[in-house]
């Protein structure tokens, strides 16, 4: 037991099990049917937060255009349901049976050729993951490349964010235009719409979020989530290391991007259609407040954070329709003043040494417990510069990977 508590500890896997245990036992039993689709919907956003703390609380970078990457994965979702619901016997009565009826009021007599793949399932979830990461790597390849960062590439993601709006509106012919993609009803003739169906997804979904969870705990435990921090905190001295910065920021940005699409998949299949209001400036700014409110370094904060601020826009609509908005933007300004890490710091400074000092445990043991990782951290640094009794040899490269 001693032993899979040190592990749990070790790996960080603790809350990330405590997480699970809220979203696949606690919610199902405790909610009903709606507030349980309800939670499945705020989860297709916890998506792109966990993307945000990889791209923004590690790498550095603020994006304010995740909300083109959440609607490329919902939109192209909803283009396989779409012609799945626009079958010639269903649409019989059209001028052009066989096509979305948004085309047909849109006198579009054909089906354009690039929505040719989406009428196979495997095609359409290659395409949801491989679009989005695809723009993303050109977009952070030709940013990066040029050392374009901070506030200036926060503002070219909004500007790619209000142009896809903009795009997606204007081409109503062919995107359904600001009424979006609607009556999305069957899932390769599985009916999304019935009880059990929503529960299923709602479970999919889950799994999904914590498969995610563990794939970037494990890049940050790895020396790829070290550069990532390194980069974010010393950019010039892991260049001089010889390290290229500007690939592994494409790559974070590309990982931030394929989880936002997987969180817009979700988001149409749990809710039923996909539009152009999901994808603009507004909601990728909202995006971002998940993250900070959870806490930007906190990948389990990340999602308690998207469920906190959709869960308070939900009950603060239904109970103040008239106040909503202030008592959001009330939230929003106490929890960043009074908790600049979000709720992950929240925990980590009174939650944690209050349960610690219940539990018996001074604040000698943490000291000695955080002690102890700085000695043996050190010994190969003493080891490396007391080797030939000199005190400043260089290095080994190794170590300068990893201490450099």
């Amino acid at each position: 037991m001693n032993g899979f508590k040190q592990w749990m500890g070790r790996t960080g896997m603790g809350s990330v099990l405590l997480l699970a245990v809220v979203l696949v036992v606690v919610f199902p039993l405790t909610l009903d049917l709606f507030r349980l689709n309800l939670v499945g919907k705020y989860l297709s956003y916890a998506f792109v937060a966990l993307g945000l703390v990889m791209l923004w609380g590690w790498g550095g970078v603020l994006s304010l255009g995740q909300g083109v990457f959440f609607g490329l994965g919902g939109y192209g979702m909803a283009m396989f349901l779409k012609l799945e619901a626009s079958d010639p016997e269903t649409t019989k009565i059209q001028s052009t049976p066989g096509i979305p009826d948004f085309m047909d009021w849109n006198q579009v007599t054909e089906l354009p050729t690039w929505w040719l793949p989406f009428h196979s399932f495997p095609a359409t979830v290659l395409l949801v993951l491989g679009v989005p990461t695809l723009l993303a790597f050109v977009i952070g390849f030709a940013m990066f490349k040029r050392r374009v960062g901070g506030v200036y590439f926060a503002i070219i993601t909004q500007a790619v964010a209000l142009i896809l709006t903009v795009l997606i509106i204007g081409q109503q012919g062919y995107t359904g235009g600001v009424n979006g993609m609607t009556d999305l009803k069957t899932l390769a003739g599985w009916d999304t719409r019935t009880d059990s169906a929503k529960v299923i997804l709602y479970f999919v979904c889950v799994g999904l979020l914590l498969g995610a969870i563990v794939l970037c705990t494990w890049i940050q435990k790895s020396k790829l989530g070290t550069l990532l921090l390194a980069m974010r905190d010393k950019e010039d001295r892991v260049r001089f290391s010889g390290y290229d910065v500007a690939n592994f920021r494409v790559f974070a940005f590309c990982l931030a991007a394929m989880l936002s699409a997987v969180g817009g998949a979700m988001f149409t299949l749990q809710v039923g259609f996909m539009s152009p209001s999901l994808v603009g400036i507004v909601p990728s700014i909202e995006m971002v407040i998940f993250a900070a409110v959870g806490g930007r370094m906190s990948l389990v904060g990340a999602v308690y954070g998207a469920l906190l601020v959709n869960y308070g826009k939900t009950y603060f609509s239904e109970t103040f329709p008239d106040l909503w908005l202030f008592m959001m933007a009330g939230l929003f300004l106490g929890v960043v003043l009074a908790f600049p890490d979000g709720l992950a710091g929240l925990y980590t400074d009174k939650v944690k040494p209050w349960l610690m000092k219940r539990m018996g445990r001074g604040p000698a043991a943490p000291q000695a417990e955080a002690a102890a990782p700085a000695a043996v951290a050190a010994t190969p640094l003493r080891r490396a510069t007391e080797g030939n009794g000199a005190t400043d040899a260089p290095l080994p490269p190794s170590v300068q990977g990893q201490h450099g």
